[in-house]
């Protein structure tokens, strides 16, 4: 698919995108905000977003050529999905996404969420600071059983460190497990680093999907210039379960004050999918990450 004209989106320029987007192609991870007068967020929330629309996903998709989206529910709504439900619901048959839920949720609440094109939860243990190996098995397995027969999968934002910790446990889920931001390795220290052949099992194993999304969380080079190498082990380890996203806006880019309004990151998202050309030449590999796993993964027709 040819995108569109690049341009400025919240301010931000986007870059052209340097190949051709297939037919299909779905960024597999953003967020929508507010307005906040009628979504309020959460009072224990570690961050304060500004509003991030759903006009403005559109602008910035149809410059980039993107037809499908996975919006992911945003820590600072806690468990309040009714944000990122009303933007699925309006973007239709293009948007599936991704909910928050705790004991509290109820199994006709689920039932009702699926109709909505919500397709798994997400157990957020890095932002919680939740680094404990015993209490983040019992989160995510909790979470499992809940969502198992609805035939969702578990989203978890957490390190190498948790993950190496619970590779057995997370072999045995019940359901798919899907990894944010490279599992929030370090791209200089490559895939021999400690923590990262679990991951790397994970996905031999078909157990586990992850995300080569926001590599500028994980590189301190411009243009994450390292975290190729990164997305060609995962790729290699198995082809068929790596999938990619955006993070727009880009929340996370500055010092967390829950009292101030914390700026987005202004990431050139064009110039993050041109980086899939020159991570994978190859434009099957490309149609794979964009198109056919995220549509398997998500029940995209």
């Amino acid at each position: 698919m040819k995108a569109g004209t690049p341009g400025t989106v919240m301010g931000v320029a986007h870059s052209p995108v340097a190949f051709e987007v297939p037919a299909g192609a779905c960024d597999c991870h953003v967020h929508v905000f507010g307005p906040a007068a009628r979504y309020p967020l959460d009072p224990a929330r570690a961050y304060t977003p500004g509003d991030a629309s759903v006009e403005e996903l559109l602008a910035l998709h149809d410059a980039l050529g993107i037809e499908r989206v996975v919006i992911v529910h945003p820590s600072p709504y806690g468990t309040d999905n009714r944000c990122t439900l009303d933007a699925a619901r309006r973007l239709g048959e293009r948007a599936r996404a991704v909910a928050v839920i705790d004991e509290g949720t109820a199994d006709a609440a689920l039932e009702g969420m699926h109709a909505d094109g919500v397709r798994g939860v997400r157990v957020n243990l890095e932002t919680a600071g939740q680094h404990d190996p015993a209490a983040a098995r019992s989160l995510l397995e909790r979470a499992a059983a809940r969502v198992a027969p609805l035939g969702w999968h578990v989203q978890t934002y957490t390190n190498l460190g948790v993950i190496a910790a619970l590779h057995e446990a997370l072999l045995a889920l019940p359901v798919p497990l899907v990894v944010d931001h490279f599992g929030r390795a370090r791209a200089a220290q490559g895939p021999g680093q400690v923590g990262f052949g679990a991951l790397l099992s994970l996905l031999r194993a078909g157990r586990a999907y992850v995300k080569i999304s926001a590599p500028h969380r994980i590189s301190d080079q411009p243009g994450a210039a390292d975290a190729g190498a990164l997305a060609r082990a995962l790729f290699e380890a198995n082809p068929d379960r790596v999938v990619w996203g955006t993070d727009w806006p880009h929340p996370g880019g500055a010092r967390r004050d829950p009292a101030a309004v914390e700026p987005f990151d202004p990431i050139d998202d064009g110039a993050a999918l041109s980086r899939l050309a020159d991570w994978f030449p190859d434009p099957v590999a490309r149609r794979r990450i964009l198109v056919e796993n995220p549509a398997r993964l998500y029940g995209f027709g």
